[in-house]
């Protein structure tokens, strides 16, 4: 029965997009946008106990942010969606033995942030703000965080940035709508709605945002991170992706799905960092 409730909504919204398709655009942008999971757990609390807690008001909402302190570069840590920053715990063991001053955020909706919904954008701009306030030298970002990441650095020329791990990474806003719409089981009027609503919005169809689009202006050394049986983001977005970045090297695993969360990707980190 639960699979089947998406298309039951899906449903739902096809009809009303018939009689308001603004509407039906604005609901559909909404579920898309709203995350179901993603809050802290009791468990995950402790695992970010021994950080400094830090909220950043930005926009009227507090995003959430967390600090260990280290004497070596400042790296940003930034989650995909549905997830927290308790998602980096080993990573951040691994790290802070390396006395790596680290930052991770929770996102809009995520974690102990404020918001209802998420979008990646939003989350660059909340990205950005943690750049701006911890003069950052690194920045991994997991999935869509490797994304908003990307575009934070784009957007706004932090040429600070040396080095940008993405690990999971989508390389275009189009895949991932492409995907909720057939989960969704929407109609063409309803995907048409949706790009006009992107366009009254965000200022483009869902098309400009591509990697092609946020990678000009950064000048720091990418490692890409994909597992080549990614069933949440494909593969050949992390081929896209090196097309666009000159100083990239691309690490191809296999089995570790989208999570990555393995020690044979840490020590690829590491040593990426070190060097």
């Amino acid at each position: 029965m639960k699979k089947q409730i998406p298309k039951i909504i899906g449903f739902t919204i096809n009809i009303l997009c018939l009689f308001s398709p603004a509407l039906a655009s604005k609901i559909a942008i909404y579920l898309f946008s709203k995350p179901r999971k993603g809050h802290l757990k009791e468990n995950q609390k402790q695992d970010l106990e021994a950080a400094i807690k830090r909220d950043l008001i930005f926009k009227n909402m507090a995003i959430k942010t967390y600090h260990w302190v280290g004497d070596k570069e400042t790296i940003l840590l930034a989650h995909g969606w549905e997830s927290n920053s308790a998602r980096w715990r080993d990573l951040v063991s691994i790290l802070r033995k390396l006395n790596y001053n680290i930052i991770a955020l929770d996102a809009p909706a995520h974690g102990d942030s404020g918001n209802k919904t998420f979008n990646a954008l939003l989350y660059s701009e909340c990205i950005h703000a943690a750049l701006e306030i911890f003069e950052t030298d690194i920045v991994i970002g997991h999935s869509v965080g490797g994304t908003a990441s990307a575009i934070a650095i784009h957007n706004n020329n932090h040429s600070s940035i040396k080095k940008l791990i993405l690990l999971g990474a989508p390389s275009n806003f189009v895949g991932l709508i492409d995907n909720y719409i057939n989960m969704m089981g929407y109609t063409k009027n309803v995907a048409k709605s949706i790009n006009k609503y992107f366009v009254k919005h965000f200022g483009y169809l869902p098309e400009h945002f591509t990697i092609a689009n946020f990678s000009k202006n950064i000048d720091a050394e990418v490692l890409i991170i994909h597992d080549k049986k990614d069933k949440v983001i494909p593969f050949k977005d992390a081929l896209e992706i090196k097309k666009h970045f000159e100083k990239h090297k691309l690490i191809k695993t296999t089995g570790f799905g989208h999570s990555l969360r393995t020690k044979e990707v840490y020590n690829h980190i590491i040593e990426f960092i070190s060097d």
